[in-house]
Parts: C-alpha cells; sequence; structure tokens
C-alpha cells in the first residue's frame, strides 16, 4: 500500500517557505504484530516544530532532512494487529506526516471521549491544553485578584492559559497581534483587557496602562520584545513561566535586549522554563479537570482548520504570521 508524505527537504535559515518541505509518495510496509494501519483524520502543527526544523541540540531531537515531518496526528485504525486497538477505532499519536502509516501501538491512545470534536484531542484536551494547565497553576500559582499577563494570547496555548487564569479569579490581559483578536478574548474568552502589540506605539507604557497594578504572573509564549515590556512591570514575587519564544524561532543570530536579572532580582520573582512532558506523571489529573471545564462551559476553544493533507506546510509557516485563532489544525 502506498501513502502520500511530507518531508524536510532543507533546513530554513531564517523564515521556513515552502521549499523547506517535499511531499512524496511511498510504499508502506506491512503490518506486523503490535501494529496498526492509521489514516490520519486531523493533524497538529504547533511552534515547536519550527525548532526542529534546525540541526541543534534541544530537549527534542532536530528533523532529519529527507525524513518525514512529525507531529500530532488523530486518526482511524485501517488495519490491527493487536487486541488493545481494532479497525475503526479513533487513536492519538506522534505520527510522521503521512496520509497513511504503520505504527506501533505502543506510541498511540485509544479516544475514548467521542462526544468532543476529534480535534480538541489535538488542542484543549491535548499538549496544548495540559501545557496551559501546568504551566499556569504550578508555576503561576494563581491568586484571585492577582494579574496575569498572556502573550501570544489568542493562540492554541494563550487562550486556554486566559480563561484558566479567569476560573482562578484574576485579572487577566492577553496581548496580541490584530484588533480583531483583541476584541475577540474581551468578547468571547472573558480577558479583561487585549492589547494589539503591532499597533502600540509604545508597549511599555500600554502594558503599564492595562495593568494599573502591576504584573504578578506573566505567561511568557512569545520572548522578545513584548516580555521585555511585561517585565517591566513585574511586582514582588512575581512568577513568569517561560513557554515558548515564537519571537526568536526565525531569528538567525541571539538577540541581545534588556538584562532580566536586574528586574528578577529587585522584585524577588522567579522565572522558570518548562515543557509539558515534565509533568508526564499528572496528565490524567489535567485532562479531567480540562475535561470539566470543557463541559461546563468554562473553556471555549477555536480552532483555524486548514482542509487537505497537502496543506500542512502552509499552515505550520501561517503559525509564524499569526494566521490563526486558537488552534491551527489540518484535517483530511
Amino acid at each position: 500500500m502506498d501513502t502520500l508524505q511530507i518531508v524536510l527537504a532543507s533546513r530554513p535559515q531564517e523564515f521556513p517557505n515552502l521549499d523547506n518541505f517535499k511531499t512524496e509518495r511511498i510504499v508502506l510496509p506491512d503490518v506486523q504484530e503490535d501494529e496498526v494501519l492509521v489514516e490520519g483524520l486531523y493533524y497538529s502543527v504547533d511552534p515547536y516544530m519550527r525548532g526542529r526544523m534546525n540541526d541543534s541540540k534541544s530537549y527534542i531531537s532536530s528533523y532529519q532532512i529527507g525524513e518525514p515531518i512529525i507531529g500530532g496526528v488523530v486518526g482511524k485504525a485501517i488495519e490491527s494487529k493487536s487486541d488493545k486497538i481494532k479497525p475503526g477505532d479513533i487513536v492519538l499519536g506522534r505520527l510522521p506526516w503521512r496520509t497513511r502509516t504503520v505504527a506501533s501501538i505502543k506510541g498511540l491512545q485509544k479516544i475514548e471521549y467521542t462526544q468532543f470534536p476529534l480535534s480538541y484531542f489535538l488542542g484543549v484536551l491535548g499538549m496544548p491544553g495540559l501545557t496551559a494547565y501546568f504551566g499556569l497553576l504550578d508555576i503561576g500559582k494563581p491568586k484571585a485578584g492577582q494579574t496575569v499577563v498572556v502573550s501570544g494570547a489568542a493562540g492554541a496555548v494563550g487562550i486556554v492559559v486566559g480563561q484558566i487564569a479567569v476560573i482562578q479569579g484574576c485579572r487577566v490581559l492577553g496581548i496580541v497581534g490584530s484588533d480583531k483578536k483583541a476584541e475577540h478574548l474581551k468578547t468571547e474568552y472573558g480577558f479583561d483587557e487585549a492589547i494589539n502589540y503591532k499597533t502600540s506605539p509604545d508597549l511599555i507604557q500600554a502594558v503599564g496602562q492595562a495593568c494599573p497594578r502591576g504584573v504578578d504572573i506573566y505567561f511568557d509564549n512569545v520572548g522578545g520584545e513584548i516580555s521585555d515590556a511585561v517585565i517591566s512591570h513585574l511586582n514582588f514575587q512575581a512568577r513568569i513561566a517561560i513557554c515558548g519564544q515564537i519571537s526568536l524561532y526565525n531569528s538567525p543570530g541571539t538577540p541581545i535586549g534588556p538584562r532580566l536579572q536586574p528586574q528578577l532580582l529587585s522584585r524577588s520573582a522567579m522565572a522558570q522554563g518548562f515543557i509539558v512532558s515534565n509533568y508526564q506523571d499528572r496528565f490524567g489529573e489535567g485532562f479531567q479537570q480540562l475535561v470539566r471545564w470543557v463541559k461546563e462551559g468554562k473553556i471555549k476553544y477555536p480552532e483555524t482548520i486548514v482542509k487537505g493533507f497537502e496543506q500542512l506546510p502552509s499552515a505550520l509557516i501561517g503559525l509564524f504570521k499569526g494566521d490563526n485563532m486558537g488552534k491551527m489544525i489540518v484535517k483530511i
């Protein structure tokens, strides 16, 4: 049986483009014992994928030239040689960008909660939702009445962070890249304030006006000048959860900005980087709580769904242009 796959054709020097990807047709091996033939239904594109396109050491291995991109996929089992997964079952796994693939059952999770949109298991009920849950609650430790600032607030992680902060009784400021997104955060998702950083002539001043009592918790998804502006307003014993640095992912060098340490020292503040796999032994806890909040309507989750397997590279590139509101998903 043959399948289409999308591989890394070359490593981007700065901003990725379509030439960095190649679509090709291959023949799949036969399904062996404890393996499943999976047909992809929904594919996740995520900012961390840009880092894996580089040939550099990180917390996760780099993609290899000529090998398929790998990411979160929700698919349907077509053929199985395992008692644990049967044909017709819906599964979740970290799989290659292929229309169909043969996968070990060790890397697959059967999806039981079919009352939710299947794409949610790549978003609010998947890695982004868990990232928001543990990053805010475990590192940020929010208390009612405190001020939380979220950068990349209209993205897959940020929009969940903001709503969890609202649930905790916090005042929430979201920083986004368009007036439309800013308005949606306030009218649809419970944010108290939202700033379009692209149209703010003085971002430090804008953050100060939106946070008159200072910033107690900063959930950092973007880094760069946005984070510099927020950090200048930290309160005593403020907490920073460093989740992503998307503004720097396509930078050819190492930008130099304001030094962070004096701000942390003078305010007795704490900054902690994390990746969601740090909390792997607590995923069940996070998942169950997110399920409850979604069922109760306390968390709403927008998705930007692009149709067509061949659109995966364009969807990934679109993340860095701010094309998405909420989770970017490619649907077959």
